[in-house]
């Protein structure tokens, strides 16, 4: 049983961390080609539109590599997570099925008409196919996040009696205070996603001499965009989540925070520790007295609890992986808004473009917010654990009893191999286009 679970989250965690890689750059790349599109509407230079064409190029590829990849996720509930959609599907059904009707099809069939039906549309019915599209994205993600919310805070239902979940308030699942925090901040590092992608390819032109005039655009847009999403993640979204799981889930808050036993006098912050489960504590530990009690409850002496004070057996189920990707993820993000600001300050000293340094490290930084925010969905994850629904039903109770481990195991390999190939196929054909560059109409 417990292999068969193990290799049911492992399914689960490879191919939904593949997946995301792919809408975390759409979401937030939709709203910059709507201003990319917005300004060319303004202002009548060519070279916005120009830009507009060319990312949602790049944004096409990816949202055909989303839907591929997300497919097999939808499956995966009826095979190894059968027992789960079973008890949960009349109410996880509902903003899943919204987002399928709605919002996926909203963004692919407007994703058409901008791509090609430019010419029959006219400059303003384009920008409103541009705007819809970006709609479509951002309704997608906030109806996948109430499901996820649900899981996490679960609101508006009742248990039968024979043990399934049925919605008795619709409007409590958008009413979640688990929602708005959670939808807000997951935006917010998207777009941090989209913005150093768009820097940092506009940073490749400028070292490389090509495509100048559409480089520095590229790292003017990217570095505005960036800085505003990277303070925004951090303030006041990502204060507002962590008190939400503070409120709501105390235990993971100890567990992302390494604290195994309360502190009385204030609760100091760790910047740097190895969790050892052996000794329930931190090894070599560089922490700031008294800060997280600050940045929790506004009080510099406020207790905060730790694990000792909770029943072993709901303990997340892998606290040093969840206080390492938690770290990672702040760590990341405290990085960005570093590097954004310098960028921003030396951009308003007309002296962006040629400062190497902060073009080099836009340029190496692209890979890094898809790690922020891949580990930021696992500290999400693994902070649930050992809960399905939080507190109502456990991770064991939700897997298929009929799907072997060994065939989990086989298909895990299959989607390995083949998301493999999928993925080198992704980036030639994003290589191509951005050494290409921006294809000019004038």
């Amino acid at each position: 049983m417990e292999d068969m679970l193990f290799y049911d989250r492992m399914q689960f965690a490879f191919t939904i961390t593949f997946h995301y890689l792919f809408p975390q750059l759409t979401m937030g790349l939709s709203l910059m080609i709507v201003f990319f599109k917005w300004k060319f509407l303004r202002t009548k230079i060519e070279k916005y539109n120009d830009a507009a064409k060319f990312w949602m190029k790049i944004f096409a590829l990816n949202f055909a590599m989303g839907v591929v990849t997300g497919i097999p996720m939808e499956f995966q509930f009826g095979t190894n997570w059968a027992k789960f959609s079973e008890l949960t599907g009349g109410i996880i059904g509902q903003t899943l099925a919204m987002e399928g009707m709605f919002s996926f099809f909203l963004e692919s069939s407007f994703l058409g008409l901008f791509l090609f039906g430019e010419k029959k549309l006219g400059h303003k019915l384009h920008f409103l196919t541009g705007f819809l599209v970006f709609l479509g994205s951002w309704a997608s993600g906030f109806l996948i996040i109430a499901t996820h919310s649900w899981m996490q805070n679960p609101v508006g239902y009742e248990i039968l009696a024979n043990g399934k979940f049925v919605l008795n308030n619709f409007s409590a699942l958008f009413s979640n205070p688990w929602l708005w925090p959670s939808y807000l901040h997951n935006q917010a590092a998207s777009l941090v996603t989209s913005s150093f992608v768009v820097a940092g390819i506009g940073a490749l032109y400028l070292l490389n001499k090509k495509h100048v005039e559409f480089g520095k655009l590229f790292l003017k847009t990217g570095v505005v965009f960036g800085v505003i999403a990277s303070i925004l993640v951090a303030f006041p979204t990502g204060d507002l989540a962590a008190k939400n799981v503070v409120k709501y889930q105390p235990i993971t808050f100890a567990a992302m925070e390494g604290i195994f036993e309360t502190e009385k006098g204030g609760s100091e912050i760790v910047l740097i520790g190895q969790p050892n489960m052996l000794e329930k504590k931190l090894d070599n530990k560089i922490a700031v007295p008294n800060i997280l009690s600050f940045l929790t409850y506004q009080e510099w002496n406020a207790e905060i609890k730790g694990l000792n004070e909770f029943d072993e057996k709901n303990y997340p189920t892998n606290i040093p992986g969840l206080y390492y990707a938690y770290h990672i993820m702040v760590g990341l993000g405290t990085i960005f808004i570093a590097l954004m600001l310098a960028s921003i300050v030396q951009l308003f000293r007309k002296k962006l473009y040629q400062t190497k340094w902060i073009l080099w490290s836009l340029l190496f930084m692209i890979p890094f917010p898809y790690i922020a925010n891949t580990t930021g969905w696992y500290t999400a994850e693994l902070g649930r654990q050992p809960w399905l629904v939080y507190n109502l039903l456990r991770t064991s109770a939700g897997a298929s009893p009929t799907v072997s481990s060994g065939n989990t195991l086989f298909t895990l390999l299959g989607f390995i191999g083949l998301y493999l190939l999928l993925g080198m196929l992704f980036l030639i054909l994003v290589g191509k286009i951005i050494n290409k560059g921006p294809q000019t109409t004038h």
